[in-house]
């Protein structure tokens, strides 16, 4: 493929073209995209990669250059990088070498004046002591330029004395040996002297010279080192400062109860202008920008984690401006600002959750002493003891989903689908990032067990789980937020023990249905897999792909969660993925990892070509914008290693609260025993546990007979002492109906011996989007806990 020849760039000039770099013996040259821009010499695979991914960078500053052959070069900084580079021809190996030298010239001239306006320079100081230090700086200045002016004029002097003793030197040669040669020698002696004298003035001179310069430089970096010191305390200040007014501010609210008629009639009356502090204001902050033809960039500069609002884990999209210089939350401006609300006469305080669990106790057991014997089977069928447990039941793992629930908030405000759908693919990788260390097994839920997740105060969504089936264990979980979202879906785990590593495969789908635009989305997850069951340290890796859909526009957006290879030169845990729209057209480009952050690229352009895939296709190459971050992971609290590595959301989800349903899982003791350290008691209890829900399914069971069979009313299913043992996941004598859910769900459990189950706020419908058959919430939950009226809640504890 041949290039087009470039014109040799002037100085500044950025440089690119393509270069063979060598890599290994074993693949020798490889053909690389070179950048030569404001003195760094960077290289990427291919073109689309500049928006993203750089593969190198040297500084030619500091660099040597050194030609080799007629096309081949190299370039080094002293041996900590080196680049062995071919042209294409000698010519453009010449255009090469000619840029890379001028680069280089700009490049070290520009580092001497920084290096030397960074020692003229002194930080301004104010009031009386900026003045004193500014005339000081004066001083020293005119000082240093009357040391100049010396070594000028003694510069002058050792020119003229040293030409004189020149011209004496070449008549001394030419004298003959009589008597003039005495007076010759005493003249150029004379002169001698003199130079001698002139050049120790000079020596002296800058002798003084260098020491002034060096005792000053070194109080000019004393005094720029304290000035940043002092930057450095009155920002820490400030912060402490700001934090303890927005703490103050919250205090009172929740302190004090105001009559309406007291109230702040800026806040009461819908029509003022909003002052500061006002809901609008934060709005207007936080605008997710409509991509236009001349607005490159649509996501708002993202603010420090620290000024976020309670609860929030959304390091990458938030306002320029946190709310620590006296606004309140949006949480709190709503429930002042809404007259209609339950509590817009008194501001109730948020709620302290937990930040500590005990301990996990290190009590070693011999895992392959229990799975020796369990090798191709389901995980659902292999008995363990709670020490390969952590403190959560899978309702609650699942209801982590919504850790990074403000990806949804941000989505909500969108005005554009393709917009939202990057949002939606952000929060739909999030999910995974709670999982990185998180090897242990949660307590499998009992059938009707449930988990509510009420944060409506803080951030302004409630959730609500229920183990909804036996067999195939399935939990059916819905959020709604009262910022215009709705989260759905219903998960089933499919697992394999294949010795070495266990695979778990989520089967169902997640529906995320945004209000104000109708748009529903709909995916399924991917894979998980535990490395190193037997032998090592457990590890835990994602792999597979994700359709998310916009069942009311068409948009795609496909990711692809890459499995961890040893030989890969990838980055490890690494997700990509397009977003595309109803014609196939792609608008983003997504990249990151699924531990640690994503980012966005706007496609400015694509073509087919570029370096070929495997089997020879082609590639299509994405031209983007730069890339920008969409999520990053939150980092997780202090001593997370010894409580299960839990994040701060995981951390407060089985603390004990009043008010929930007897079913819910904080009030399994099994699992609060456990969370204690007293794993000998809970073993015991999950075995009570376990003995309880079969004898109920068995009396389900017989009456599920009676109904069907009244002639058959005495007898008994065979008795199942030899089951395996986990709760909720023994398998009933079940047949399947052969309907299957998108071709992966496991069939609609039926038939056979039916055991006429219902859940208690789910009912089973056909989803209108997917056509598949899946529980949705009928309602009635929050009403019953505001009611206090749990009657209906079986008894499953």
């Amino acid at each position: 493929m041949s290039e087009p020849k470039a014109p040799i760039p002037a100085p500044g000039d950025t440089y690119k073209g393509w270069l063979f770099k060598w890599t290994n013996y074993i693949k020798g040259y490889q053909r690389r995209w070179f950048v030569l821009s404001n003195g760094l010499l960077s290289y990427y695979r291919t073109q689309a990669e500049m928006g993203h991914t750089c593969r190198g960078t040297i500084n030619l500053a500091t660099a040597n250059i050194a030609v080799e052959d007629s096309c081949n070069f190299v370039i080094s900084n002293g041996g900590t990088q080196t680049y062995h580079l071919k042209a294409s021809s000698e010519v453009e190996r010449q255009r090469w070498i000619t840029a890379l030298e001028l680069a280089k010239a700009k490049a070290f001239r520009m580092q001497a004046e920084s290096d030397d306006s960074g020692d003229e320079s002194s930080p301004p100081a104010a009031g009386q002591g900026g003045g004193s230090r500014n005339s000081e700086v004066q001083s020293t200045l005119r000082t240093l330029g009357s040391k100049v002016e010396d070594l000028s004029t003694c510069n002058d002097l050792i020119a003229k004395h040293g030409s004189a003793l020149q011209r004496s030197l070449s008549e001394l040669e030419g004298v003959r040996l009589e008597g003039q040669t005495s007076e010759k020698i005493r003249q150029v002696t004379e002169r001698a002297t003199l130079f001698r004298i002139t050049s120790n003035a000079m020596i002296n001179a800058c002798r003084d010279f260098l020491s002034l310069a060096q005792a000053h430089s070194k109080r000019w970096q004393k005094a720029l080192q304290a000035e940043r010191e002092q930057r450095v305390r009155l920002e820490e200040t400030l912060e402490q400062l700001a934090k303890q007014h927005n703490h103050l501010e919250r205090a009172f609210r929740g302190a004090t109860v105001l009559p309406p008629s007291q109230s702040n009639p800026a806040i009461d009356n819908k029509g003022s202008a909003p002052v500061k502090g006002d809901a609008s204001d934060e709005d207007d902050e936080n605008e997710f920008f409509d991509a236009c033809e001349d607005v490159q960039e649509f996501i708002t500069v993202p603010a420090d984690p620290k000024y976020h609002r309670s609860g929030s884990n959304v390091s990458g999209i938030s306002s320029e401006m946190g709310m620590d210089d006296g606004t309140t939350s949006l949480d709190e401006q709503s429930v002042a600002s809404n007259p209609e609300s339950p509590q817009s006469q008194e501001v109730v305080p948020m709620r302290k959750r937990r930040s500590r669990i005990p301990d996990k106790p290190n009590y070693s057991l011999n895992l392959w002493s229990i799975m020796k014997n369990c090798i191709g089977k389901e995980l659902s069928k292999i008995p363990m003891p709670v020490n390969f447990n952590e403190p959560l039941s899978m309702l609650q793992r699942l209801s982590e989903d919504l850790e990074y629930y403000e990806l949804l908030d941000r989505g909500a405000k969108c005005h554009n689908s393709l917009e939202q759908m990057c949002y939606v693919a952000a929060f739909t990788v999030s999910s995974y990032s709670t999982t990185v260390h998180r090897t242990g097994k949660p307590f499998n839920p009992l059938l009707g067990e449930t988990f509510e997740l009420d944060r409506a105060q803080e951030s302004g969504y409630r959730s609500l789980c229920e183990q909804v089936s036996h067999h195939p264990p399935a939990a059916a979980h819905h959020a709604i937020s009262e910022r215009g979202w709705t989260l759905r879906q219903e998960i089933a785990l499919a697992s394999k023990f294949r010795g070495k590593y266990l695979s778990i495969m989520p089967l169902g789908s997640i529906h995320c249905i945004f209000e104000k635009s109708s748009n529903h989305y709909s995916w399924k997850k991917v894979t998980t897999t535990v490395h190193n069951i037997i032998v090592g340290k457990l590890w835990i890796d994602q792999s597979g792909e994700i359709d998310i859909v916009n069942h009311k526009t068409g948009d795609r957006c496909h990711l692809k969660f890459a499995p961890y290879s040893y030989f890969s030169r990838d980055v490890a845990r690494k997700v990509t993925g397009v977003v595309t729209d109803k014609d196939g057209k792609a608008h983003f480009v997504l990249s990151g990892t699924w531990d640690e952050k994503m980012e966005y690229s706007r496609v400015m352009q694509s073509t087919r070509g570029g370096e070929n895939g495997a089997e020879g296709r082609q590639k299509t190459v994405y031209q983007t914008l730069k890339a920008k971050e969409l999520w990053k992971k939150t980092p997780l609290p202090d001593g997370a290693e010894n409580m299960y590595y839990f994040s701060t959301l995981a951390l407060t989800l089985n603390e004990p609260e009043e008010g929930v349903a007897p079913t819910d899982s904080r009030r399994r003791p099994d699992q609060r025993m456990m969370e204690q350290g007293r794993w000998e008691e809970a073993n015991a209890e999950k075995q009570r546990l376990e003995e309880k829900q079969r004898t109920v399914r068995r009396e389900r069971e017989r009456e599920a007979n009676r109904s069907a069979s009244p002639s058959e009313e005495g007898k008994e299913p065979a008795a199942d002492a030899a089951e395996e043992v986990e709760i909720a996941s023994e398998p009933s004598e079940t047949t399947y109906k052969t309907e299957t859910l998108h071709g992966s769900h496991p069939p609609a459990y039926s038939s056979g011996h039916q055991d006429n189950y219902k859940a208690m706020w789910f009912e089973r419908r056909v989803d209108p989007a997917t056509g598949e058959p899946t529980h949705i919430y009928t309602g009635g939950y929050w009403e019953a806990k505001d009611q206090g009226s749990w009657d209906s809640c079986p008894d499953i504890f």
